[in-house]
Protein backbone atom coordinates (compact mmCIF):
# COMPACT_ATOMS: atom_id res chain seq x y z
CA UNK A 1 0.00 0.00 0.00
CA UNK A 2 1.27 3.45 -0.88
CA UNK A 3 2.37 5.74 1.72
CA UNK A 4 -0.41 8.43 0.60
CA UNK A 5 -2.78 5.58 1.02
CA UNK A 6 -1.72 4.73 4.39
CA UNK A 7 -2.18 8.36 5.42
CA UNK A 8 -6.17 8.40 4.70
CA UNK A 9 -7.11 7.68 8.51
CA UNK A 10 -10.49 6.43 9.38
CA UNK A 11 -11.20 9.66 10.78
CA UNK A 12 -11.00 11.71 7.57
CA UNK A 13 -12.74 8.48 5.68
CA UNK A 14 -15.79 9.29 7.98
CA UNK A 15 -15.39 12.99 7.55
CA UNK A 16 -15.39 12.86 4.21
CA UNK A 17 -18.54 10.39 4.05
CA UNK A 18 -20.37 12.62 6.23
CA UNK A 19 -19.52 15.40 3.94
CA UNK A 20 -21.00 13.42 0.82
CA UNK A 21 -24.44 12.96 2.93
CA UNK A 22 -24.71 16.58 4.26
CA UNK A 23 -27.01 17.78 1.19
CA UNK A 24 -29.28 14.69 2.63
CA UNK A 25 -29.60 15.86 5.69
CA UNK A 26 -30.46 19.66 4.82
CA UNK A 27 -32.39 21.42 3.18
CA UNK A 28 -32.20 21.06 -0.94
CA UNK A 29 -30.62 24.51 -1.02
CA UNK A 30 -28.09 24.11 1.08
CA UNK A 31 -24.54 24.69 -0.79
CA UNK A 32 -21.89 22.17 -2.56
CA UNK A 33 -18.83 23.88 -2.18
CA UNK A 34 -15.60 23.50 -3.48
CA UNK A 35 -12.63 25.86 -3.96
CA UNK A 36 -9.15 27.13 -5.73
CA UNK A 37 -6.13 26.37 -3.71
CA UNK A 38 -3.92 29.18 -1.61
CA UNK A 39 -2.54 31.92 -3.36
CA UNK A 40 -2.32 35.34 -4.08
CA UNK A 41 -4.27 38.23 -4.94
CA UNK A 42 -6.91 38.35 -7.89
CA UNK A 43 -6.00 39.48 -11.01
CA UNK A 44 -9.18 42.03 -11.59
CA UNK A 45 -9.93 40.67 -15.29
CA UNK A 46 -12.95 38.69 -15.39
CA UNK A 47 -14.18 36.28 -18.68
CA UNK A 48 -17.87 35.28 -18.91
CA UNK A 49 -18.51 32.46 -21.25
CA UNK A 50 -22.12 31.91 -22.29
CA UNK A 51 -22.97 28.78 -23.51
CA UNK A 52 -26.44 28.90 -25.96
CA UNK A 53 -27.20 25.08 -25.77
CA UNK A 54 -29.11 23.55 -28.43
CA UNK A 55 -27.45 24.76 -31.74
CA UNK A 56 -28.44 28.50 -32.41
CA UNK A 57 -29.54 28.96 -35.82
CA UNK A 58 -26.23 31.53 -36.65
CA UNK A 59 -27.68 32.52 -40.23
CA UNK A 60 -30.62 34.23 -38.88
CA UNK A 61 -28.65 35.69 -35.94
CA UNK A 62 -26.75 37.47 -38.42
CA UNK A 63 -28.06 38.26 -41.22
CA UNK A 64 -26.28 37.56 -44.55
CA UNK A 65 -28.75 40.41 -46.32
CA UNK A 66 -26.36 41.01 -48.66
CA UNK A 67 -26.35 37.28 -50.26
CA UNK A 68 -29.11 36.45 -52.52
CA UNK A 69 -28.89 32.55 -51.85
CA UNK A 70 -29.84 32.78 -48.35
CA UNK A 71 -33.14 34.22 -49.18
CA UNK A 72 -33.44 31.48 -51.99
CA UNK A 73 -32.58 29.01 -49.34
CA UNK A 74 -35.45 30.36 -46.16
CA UNK A 75 -38.34 31.66 -48.59
CA UNK A 76 -40.62 31.54 -45.41
CA UNK A 77 -37.70 31.71 -42.78
CA UNK A 78 -35.27 34.52 -44.06
CA UNK A 79 -34.97 38.10 -41.94
CA UNK A 80 -35.60 40.76 -44.81
CA UNK A 81 -32.99 42.94 -45.86
CA UNK A 82 -32.61 46.32 -43.23
CA UNK A 83 -35.18 49.60 -43.93
CA UNK A 84 -34.46 52.36 -41.90
CA UNK A 85 -37.97 52.56 -41.75
CA UNK A 86 -39.16 49.54 -40.77
CA UNK A 87 -38.02 47.62 -37.43
CA UNK A 88 -39.27 43.93 -37.90
CA UNK A 89 -36.52 44.21 -40.74
CA UNK A 90 -32.49 42.97 -40.15
CA UNK A 91 -30.30 45.88 -38.58
CA UNK A 92 -27.55 46.76 -40.43
CA UNK A 93 -24.00 46.49 -39.40
CA UNK A 94 -21.81 47.01 -42.77
CA UNK A 95 -23.93 46.59 -45.19
CA UNK A 96 -23.83 42.99 -45.88
CA UNK A 97 -24.31 41.75 -42.43
CA UNK A 98 -27.67 42.63 -40.42
CA UNK A 99 -28.74 41.53 -37.15
CA UNK A 100 -31.91 39.53 -36.12
CA UNK A 101 -34.12 42.78 -34.97
CA UNK A 102 -34.70 41.26 -31.93
CA UNK A 103 -30.98 42.16 -31.00
CA UNK A 104 -31.93 45.94 -31.18
CA UNK A 105 -30.33 46.50 -27.98
CA UNK A 106 -26.82 45.34 -29.01
CA UNK A 107 -26.63 47.76 -32.03
CA UNK A 108 -24.90 50.71 -29.92
CA UNK A 109 -22.14 48.14 -28.69
CA UNK A 110 -21.47 47.34 -31.69
CA UNK A 111 -21.06 50.90 -32.63
CA UNK A 112 -19.44 51.82 -29.62
CA UNK A 113 -17.12 49.12 -30.90
CA UNK A 114 -17.64 47.13 -27.59
CA UNK A 115 -19.14 43.91 -29.40
CA UNK A 116 -17.39 41.82 -32.33
CA UNK A 117 -18.63 39.12 -34.36
CA UNK A 118 -16.57 36.26 -34.97
CA UNK A 119 -18.20 34.26 -37.91
CA UNK A 120 -17.51 30.46 -39.43
CA UNK A 121 -16.61 29.58 -35.33
CA UNK A 122 -16.83 26.30 -33.49
CA UNK A 123 -15.36 22.82 -33.55
CA UNK A 124 -13.88 21.52 -36.66
CA UNK A 125 -15.75 17.55 -35.78
CA UNK A 126 -18.42 17.19 -37.94
CA UNK A 127 -20.84 15.53 -35.47
CA UNK A 128 -24.58 16.66 -35.18
CA UNK A 129 -24.80 15.19 -31.77
CA UNK A 130 -25.76 17.77 -29.48
CA UNK A 131 -23.93 15.76 -26.34
CA UNK A 132 -20.98 14.86 -28.34
CA UNK A 133 -20.40 18.67 -30.15
CA UNK A 134 -20.73 20.48 -26.63
CA UNK A 135 -18.58 18.28 -25.34
CA UNK A 136 -15.90 18.54 -27.19
CA UNK A 137 -16.60 22.29 -27.54
CA UNK A 138 -16.56 22.46 -23.57
CA UNK A 139 -13.13 20.14 -23.31
CA UNK A 140 -11.42 22.32 -26.66
CA UNK A 141 -11.20 19.14 -28.25
CA UNK A 142 -11.95 18.18 -31.44
CA UNK A 143 -13.22 14.03 -31.27
CA UNK A 144 -11.17 13.61 -28.63
CA UNK A 145 -12.69 12.84 -25.03
CA UNK A 146 -9.75 10.70 -23.34
CA UNK A 147 -8.94 14.66 -21.98
CA UNK A 148 -10.86 14.92 -18.25
CA UNK A 149 -10.63 18.95 -18.26
CA UNK A 150 -12.07 21.31 -19.78
CA UNK A 151 -10.37 24.61 -21.51
CA UNK A 152 -11.67 26.80 -18.82
CA UNK A 153 -10.68 24.29 -16.14
CA UNK A 154 -6.52 24.32 -17.69
CA UNK A 155 -6.54 27.42 -18.03
CA UNK A 156 -7.35 28.40 -14.19
CA UNK A 157 -4.59 25.15 -13.61
CA UNK A 158 -2.07 27.22 -15.47
CA UNK A 159 -2.93 30.27 -13.14
CA UNK A 160 -3.85 28.84 -10.01
CA UNK A 161 -1.38 29.78 -7.48
CA UNK A 162 -2.43 33.51 -8.39
CA UNK A 163 -6.27 33.79 -6.61
CA UNK A 164 -6.93 32.26 -3.53
CA UNK A 165 -10.68 33.41 -3.36
CA UNK A 166 -13.11 30.83 -3.17
CA UNK A 167 -15.14 32.52 -5.96
CA UNK A 168 -12.26 32.09 -8.37
CA UNK A 169 -14.58 30.01 -10.66
CA UNK A 170 -18.23 30.10 -10.85
CA UNK A 171 -21.10 28.42 -12.97
CA UNK A 172 -24.20 29.41 -12.80
CA UNK A 173 -27.06 25.86 -13.24
CA UNK A 174 -27.74 22.91 -11.58
CA UNK A 175 -24.53 21.00 -12.65
CA UNK A 176 -21.07 22.72 -13.29
CA UNK A 177 -20.17 23.27 -16.51
CA UNK A 178 -17.90 20.61 -18.28
CA UNK A 179 -15.60 23.82 -19.53
CA UNK A 180 -14.49 24.42 -15.88
CA UNK A 181 -13.88 20.95 -14.80
CA UNK A 182 -10.46 20.20 -13.61
CA UNK A 183 -7.51 19.88 -10.79
CA UNK A 184 -8.41 23.35 -9.63
CA UNK A 185 -12.52 23.16 -8.13
CA UNK A 186 -15.22 25.29 -9.25
CA UNK A 187 -18.53 27.08 -7.21
CA UNK A 188 -21.50 25.62 -9.10
CA UNK A 189 -24.32 27.97 -7.73
CA UNK A 190 -27.97 28.09 -9.05
CA UNK A 191 -28.51 31.54 -6.79
CA UNK A 192 -26.18 33.46 -4.44
CA UNK A 193 -28.82 34.01 -1.92
CA UNK A 194 -29.39 29.98 -1.90
CA UNK A 195 -25.48 29.37 -1.82
CA UNK A 196 -25.90 32.15 0.99
CA UNK A 197 -28.38 29.44 3.11
CA UNK A 198 -31.20 32.40 2.38
CA UNK A 199 -29.68 34.49 4.23
CA UNK A 200 -30.95 32.98 7.47
CA UNK A 201 -28.57 33.09 10.19
CA UNK A 202 -30.06 29.96 12.63
CA UNK A 203 -29.42 27.93 9.49
CA UNK A 204 -25.97 29.73 8.84
CA UNK A 205 -24.83 28.81 12.66
CA UNK A 206 -26.54 25.47 12.63
CA UNK A 207 -24.04 24.78 9.04
CA UNK A 208 -21.02 26.09 10.65
CA UNK A 209 -21.80 24.38 13.70
CA UNK A 210 -22.08 21.05 11.78
CA UNK A 211 -19.06 21.59 9.62
CA UNK A 212 -17.11 22.78 12.41
CA UNK A 213 -17.54 18.88 14.34
CA UNK A 214 -16.81 17.36 11.00
CA UNK A 215 -13.37 19.61 10.02
CA UNK A 216 -11.63 19.55 13.62
CA UNK A 217 -8.25 19.43 13.68
CA UNK A 218 -5.16 20.79 11.01
CA UNK A 219 -5.71 18.76 8.21
CA UNK A 220 -6.36 19.48 4.37
CA UNK A 221 -10.17 18.45 5.20
CA UNK A 222 -10.42 20.73 7.76
CA UNK A 223 -8.63 23.44 5.67
CA UNK A 224 -11.56 22.94 3.42
CA UNK A 225 -14.04 23.22 5.93
CA UNK A 226 -12.40 26.86 7.01
CA UNK A 227 -12.57 27.62 3.20
CA UNK A 228 -16.09 27.11 3.24
CA UNK A 229 -16.13 29.53 6.63
CA UNK A 230 -14.44 32.06 4.80
CA UNK A 231 -17.11 32.19 1.89
CA UNK A 232 -20.25 32.41 3.78
CA UNK A 233 -18.86 35.09 5.81
CA UNK A 234 -17.91 36.78 2.43
CA UNK A 235 -21.56 36.81 1.26
CA UNK A 236 -22.94 37.50 4.68
CA UNK A 237 -21.24 41.46 3.61
CA UNK A 238 -21.80 41.05 0.28
CA UNK A 239 -25.73 41.04 1.28
CA UNK A 240 -26.97 39.17 -1.40
CA UNK A 241 -30.26 40.04 -1.47
CA UNK A 242 -29.69 44.14 -1.23
CA UNK A 243 -28.08 43.71 -4.89
CA UNK A 244 -29.27 47.06 -7.03
CA UNK A 245 -28.08 47.15 -10.69
CA UNK A 246 -27.27 50.60 -12.33
CA UNK A 247 -29.58 53.19 -12.34
CA UNK A 248 -32.08 52.17 -15.42
CA UNK A 249 -31.12 49.14 -15.93
CA UNK A 250 -33.52 46.02 -15.78
CA UNK A 251 -31.97 42.08 -16.42
CA UNK A 252 -34.68 40.27 -18.23
CA UNK A 253 -37.04 37.74 -16.38
CA UNK A 254 -35.57 33.78 -16.20
CA UNK A 255 -32.93 32.13 -15.38
CA UNK A 256 -30.49 33.93 -17.93
CA UNK A 257 -31.37 37.30 -16.44
CA UNK A 258 -30.51 36.84 -12.78
CA UNK A 259 -27.48 34.83 -13.65
CA UNK A 260 -26.52 37.55 -15.59
CA UNK A 261 -27.11 40.06 -12.64
CA UNK A 262 -25.17 37.97 -10.15
CA UNK A 263 -22.23 37.27 -12.09
CA UNK A 264 -22.16 41.30 -12.47
CA UNK A 265 -22.96 41.39 -8.51
CA UNK A 266 -19.86 39.41 -7.99
CA UNK A 267 -17.59 41.13 -10.37
CA UNK A 268 -18.57 44.91 -8.41
CA UNK A 269 -18.00 43.31 -5.42
CA UNK A 270 -14.59 42.57 -6.14
CA UNK A 271 -14.52 38.88 -4.59
CA UNK A 272 -12.16 37.69 -6.67
CA UNK A 273 -14.24 36.38 -9.61
CA UNK A 274 -12.12 35.43 -12.31
CA UNK A 275 -14.38 33.46 -14.90
CA UNK A 276 -18.00 33.00 -15.08
CA UNK A 277 -20.23 30.57 -16.84
CA UNK A 278 -23.47 30.70 -17.37
CA UNK A 279 -26.13 28.93 -19.85
CA UNK A 280 -29.02 29.61 -22.15
CA UNK A 281 -30.96 26.75 -23.22
CA UNK A 282 -33.76 26.25 -25.90
CA UNK A 283 -31.73 26.82 -29.22
CA UNK A 284 -32.71 23.52 -30.79
CA UNK A 285 -35.28 24.86 -33.33
CA UNK A 286 -36.65 22.29 -36.09
CA UNK A 287 -39.80 23.85 -35.71
CA UNK A 288 -41.87 26.87 -35.12
CA UNK A 289 -38.27 28.64 -35.38
CA UNK A 290 -40.02 32.02 -37.22
CA UNK A 291 -38.60 34.79 -39.25
CA UNK A 292 -39.41 38.22 -37.14
CA UNK A 293 -41.81 36.43 -34.95
CA UNK A 294 -41.73 32.80 -33.16
CA UNK A 295 -39.18 31.39 -31.23
CA UNK A 296 -36.23 32.13 -32.04
CA UNK A 297 -37.30 35.60 -31.39
CA UNK A 298 -38.60 35.22 -28.20
CA UNK A 299 -35.15 33.62 -27.20
CA UNK A 300 -33.61 36.38 -28.67
CA UNK A 301 -35.22 39.11 -27.04
CA UNK A 302 -34.33 37.44 -23.43
CA UNK A 303 -30.66 37.18 -24.77
CA UNK A 304 -29.71 40.64 -26.48
CA UNK A 305 -32.04 42.18 -23.47
CA UNK A 306 -29.29 40.33 -20.52
CA UNK A 307 -26.59 41.06 -22.68
CA UNK A 308 -27.41 44.70 -22.94
CA UNK A 309 -27.93 44.85 -19.30
CA UNK A 310 -25.08 43.20 -18.10
CA UNK A 311 -22.94 45.89 -20.54
CA UNK A 312 -24.85 49.06 -19.30
CA UNK A 313 -24.47 47.40 -15.58
CA UNK A 314 -21.10 47.23 -15.51
CA UNK A 315 -20.23 50.05 -17.46
CA UNK A 316 -17.64 51.21 -15.63
CA UNK A 317 -15.82 47.58 -15.44
CA UNK A 318 -15.87 46.50 -19.21
CA UNK A 319 -12.47 47.28 -20.01
CA UNK A 320 -11.55 44.43 -17.55
CA UNK A 321 -14.51 42.20 -18.98
CA UNK A 322 -14.55 40.08 -21.49
CA UNK A 323 -17.94 37.91 -22.61
CA UNK A 324 -17.64 34.91 -25.20
CA UNK A 325 -20.83 33.46 -26.49
CA UNK A 326 -21.10 30.11 -28.15
CA UNK A 327 -22.93 27.14 -29.32
CA UNK A 328 -22.36 23.74 -30.04
CA UNK A 329 -23.20 24.03 -34.08
CA UNK A 330 -25.05 25.84 -35.90
CA UNK A 331 -28.02 24.95 -38.29
CA UNK A 332 -28.45 24.19 -42.25
CA UNK A 333 -28.98 26.77 -44.70
CA UNK A 334 -31.90 25.15 -45.90
CA UNK A 335 -35.05 25.43 -43.86
CA UNK A 336 -36.91 22.16 -43.39
CA UNK A 337 -40.68 21.56 -43.95
CA UNK A 338 -41.67 22.34 -40.15
CA UNK A 339 -40.98 25.70 -40.65
CA UNK A 340 -37.35 25.11 -38.78
CA UNK A 341 -33.85 24.25 -39.23
CA UNK A 342 -31.82 21.12 -39.21
CA UNK A 343 -28.31 20.48 -37.65
CA UNK A 344 -25.48 22.30 -39.50
CA UNK A 345 -22.09 22.52 -38.52
CA UNK A 346 -20.21 26.13 -38.13
CA UNK A 347 -22.00 29.06 -36.51
CA UNK A 348 -21.17 32.91 -35.24
CA UNK A 349 -19.60 34.07 -31.67
CA UNK A 350 -20.50 37.15 -29.69
CA UNK A 351 -17.28 38.90 -27.99
CA UNK A 352 -18.34 41.41 -26.56
CA UNK A 353 -16.42 44.11 -24.26
CA UNK A 354 -13.37 46.21 -23.83
CA UNK A 355 -10.85 43.62 -25.61
CA UNK A 356 -13.84 43.27 -28.24
CA UNK A 357 -12.47 46.43 -30.26
CA UNK A 358 -10.35 44.32 -32.37
CA UNK A 359 -12.96 43.45 -34.85
CA UNK A 360 -13.51 40.09 -35.47
CA UNK A 361 -15.85 40.43 -38.68
CA UNK A 362 -14.77 37.73 -41.18
CA UNK A 363 -15.54 38.22 -44.96
CA UNK A 364 -13.07 37.32 -46.97
CA UNK A 365 -12.91 40.40 -50.23
CA UNK A 366 -15.07 38.99 -53.36
CA UNK A 367 -16.02 36.05 -51.35
CA UNK A 368 -19.69 37.10 -50.32
CA UNK A 369 -21.14 33.29 -50.41
CA UNK A 370 -18.67 32.17 -47.96
CA UNK A 371 -21.43 33.06 -44.92
CA UNK A 372 -23.11 30.69 -45.73
CA UNK A 373 -20.69 28.34 -45.33
CA UNK A 374 -20.14 25.19 -42.94
CA UNK A 375 -24.10 25.42 -41.85
CA UNK A 376 -24.87 22.34 -44.69
CA UNK A 377 -24.77 19.10 -43.79
CA UNK A 378 -21.04 17.15 -44.39
CA UNK A 379 -22.46 15.84 -47.97
CA UNK A 380 -23.46 19.04 -49.26
CA UNK A 381 -21.63 21.73 -51.93
CA UNK A 382 -18.62 23.47 -49.98
CA UNK A 383 -20.53 26.55 -48.61
CA UNK A 384 -18.85 27.98 -45.43
CA UNK A 385 -21.02 28.86 -42.37
CA UNK A 386 -21.72 32.27 -40.51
Amino acid sequence: MCEECEALTRRDLLKATALAALPIAVPAWMPRLAFAPQGVAPRGDVLVCIFQRGGMDGLNVVVPHGESAYYTARPRLAIAAPKSSDNTTAIDLDGFFGLHPALHPLKDMWEAQQLAIVHAAGSPDPSHSHFDAMDFMERGTSGEKQIPTGWLGRHLQITAGQNNSPFRAVGFGTMLQTSLRGPVPATALQSIAKFHLQGRQDVIAQFQKSLEAMYGGSDNLAVEGHTTFDAVDMLTKLNPASYQPASGVKYPDGGFGLALMQVAQLIKAEVGLEVACVDIGGWDMHANEGSTDGELAKLLTEYGEGLAAFHTDLIDHMNNVTVVTMSEFGRRVQENASGGTDHGHGNVMFVMGGGAGIWCKFRASGAAASCLTMSRPATSPVMLAC
